[in-house]
């Protein structure tokens, strides 16, 4: 009785965050600077590139900064994924899982800036464990 009852628990919250990650791309059709922002709105900021290397469960991504000079306190230099006892270097956990665009796919590269702006969109994120950095950084996708 307790398992049905669980299982549809976490449906219910996998489907939570892919609509979550859905609304955030209906807003981005009617605000198209709310996730993805144009570079030149981010000419004074500092834009580095990216890659998204673990695309797990209930959002846990990791993302390793590809390109571009940052505050090595804001990234872990050296992290091993316990699950597949992969190290990683220069990475970070993605602190705002609501506002990364769904399209990104793990793998792929893409550009983005540290986000300021205050305060965070929240969302519902399932609570599935994947091990992720220690460090979080709130970032921004930019074209």
């Amino acid at each position: 009785m307790k398992l049905p009852v669980f299982l549809s628990c976490i449906f219910l919250l996998t489907v939570s965050a892919r609509n979550c990650n859905n609304n955030s791309s209906i807003k981005n059709e009617e605000k198209p600077d709310s996730s993805v922002a144009k570079s030149a709105d981010s000419a004074s900021v500092k834009k580095y590139k990216g890659k998204l290397e673990i695309k797990a469960i209930c959002m846990n991504y990791t993302l390793r900064l590809v390109e571009g000079n940052i505050d090595t306190t804001l990234i872990s230099g050296n992290w091993m994924d316990e699950t597949t006892h992969k190290s990683y270097q220069n990475v970070f956990a993605l602190g705002n899982p609501c506002t990364f665009p769904a399209t990104i796919e793990q793998g792929q590269d893409f550009n983005f800036i540290i986000d300021t702006a205050s305060p965070q969109k929240q969302c519902a994120v399932c609570m599935a464990y994947y091990p992720t950095p220690p460090k979080k950084l709130f970032i921004k996708v930019v074209e």
